[in-house]
């Protein structure tokens, strides 16, 4: 496939641009138009994606994507509901028992978005358990296959139920240049190793790699941005008619038709903002 035709997929498949910018020269001036794309892209959630120092005279090429989704709940939360409450975070001494295995009881709501093209589930453990705040302890035992197990329409029951959720704003930003290395994506980073010749020049290598996320829950729905988001809800539940999430909780944003996961988080305190 020659360059060429390598573009006009990318473009007619991912909608992605090829832009010149003159790095040699005026690299900052680069940098801030970079900058400037993304928060349009994100609708002013994510500035400053690309710091300063990052690029330079030897830069060669930056590949940028930025996402935004703001969905409205189907079923809006009354603001008039609102109130403060406690968040738990402290460690109890209760988990049960049975044959030597401990029994991890989650709770599973499922809130869907306007249209119910897309929905958010959230994982609530069901206790916080006394050696982690039972999120951990979820994480360990979750994998793609439970989920898929735990969330299909057979296992999810239709139930009327009070829901409390804590409004929050989380933004975190990562250097993914360490994360893909400890992953095993060595070389790609190493000038002397890597080989991206098949589709671009030769001689280029990986320099950094940065993500950075913005994810705001109200009662009106869920804002997500992420650059490199009541009555009738879904319950898995027999016994309880109410959902109060007052204390740490995954979330999920997922497409319903095919039931992929499209981006995904964890909730641990109120009083913290991650940058």
């Amino acid at each position: 496939m020659c360059f060429q035709e390598f573009l006009k997929q990318t473009s007619s498949c991912y909608n992605a641009e090829l832009e010149s910018v003159d790095f040699r020269n005026k690299y900052e001036e680069a940098r801030i138009k970079i900058n400037s794309w993304v928060e349009k892209q994100t609708q002013d959630k994510i500035k400053d994606l690309v710091e300063e120092g990052i690029l330079n005279n030897i830069t060669t090429l930056v590949l940028v994507n930025a996402i935004y989704f703001k969905g409205t709940w189907e079923q809006q939360i009354l603001k008039s509901w609102s109130e403060k409450a406690h968040f738990r975070l402290n460690k109890l001494k209760t988990q049960m028992k049975t044959q030597n295995f401990i029994i991890f009881c989650i709770f599973i709501l499922e809130m869907p978005y306007e249209g119910k093209e897309l929905n958010m589930l959230i994982f609530l453990p069901r206790e916080i358990l006394d050696d982690s705040t039972g999120l951990e302890r979820l994480e360990k035992l979750l994998t793609y296959e439970k989920f898929m197990e735990w969330t299909s329409p057979e296992k999810m029951d239709l139930t009327k139920v009070d829901v409390c959720l804590p409004r929050f704003q989380m933004e975190e930003k990562h250097n993914l240049k360490k994360v893909l290395t400890r992953m095993g994506m060595v070389d790609a980073f190493d000038d002397r190793k890597c080989n991206f010749s098949g589709k671009m020049c030769e001689n280029l290598f990986l320099f950094e790699a940065t993500h950075k996320s913005v994810v705001e829950m109200n009662e009106e729905g869920i804002e997500v941005a992420a650059a490199t988001e009541a009555s009738f809800c879904y319950l898995r539940t027999t016994a309880k008619q109410y959902f109060t999430a007052d204390h740490p909780f995954l979330f999920f944003n997922c497409h319903n038709l095919n039931r992929n996961i499209l981006f995904t988080g964890r909730f641990c305190s109120p009083c913290v903002r991650i940058s």
